[in-house]
């Protein structure tokens, strides 16, 4: 089992930065994919951005391409999302999610595939 806890969300205004961070525990050696999801209220959770060992390859969606960096410390296999440019559409509750085997691709920004969440922190960006 892998437990995920994130943190750093907050209210911020449009054009600002903010960096979330995920720690993992539990069977955390096991994770070789890790990803950022979101959820707005009466949305389906979309995936953000992704990484995976091998390279720390990295995917993202392109609403948040050129604004969102995906990171992940092996160390700790802690995982932090910078945001800059925020948008009021960024708002929502931020997941963290993860899991053991390595995917490739589109699926990587799917939550289907990831058995492990966190409770989610909120960012809101207001105007």
């Amino acid at each position: 089992q892998v437990q995920l806890v994130e943190s750093g969300g907050g209210s911020v205004q449009a054009g600002g930065s903010r960096r979330l961070s995920c720690a993992a525990s539990g069977s955390s050696y096991s994770i070789s994919c890790m990803a950022w999801f979101r959820q707005a209220p009466g949305k389906e959770r979309e995936g953000v951005a992704a990484i995976c060992t091998g390279g720390d390859s990295t995917n993202y969606a392109d609403s948040v391409k050129g604004r969102f960096t995906i990171s992940r410390d092996s160390a700790d296999n802690s995982l932090h999302l910078q945001m800059n440019s925020l948008k009021p559409e960024d708002t929502a509750m931020y997941y963290c999610a993860a899991r053991s085997t390595r995917i490739g691709g589109s699926s990587r920004l799917s939550p289907y595939w990831y058995p492990y969440w966190g409770q989610g922190t909120q960012v809101t960006v207001s105007s």
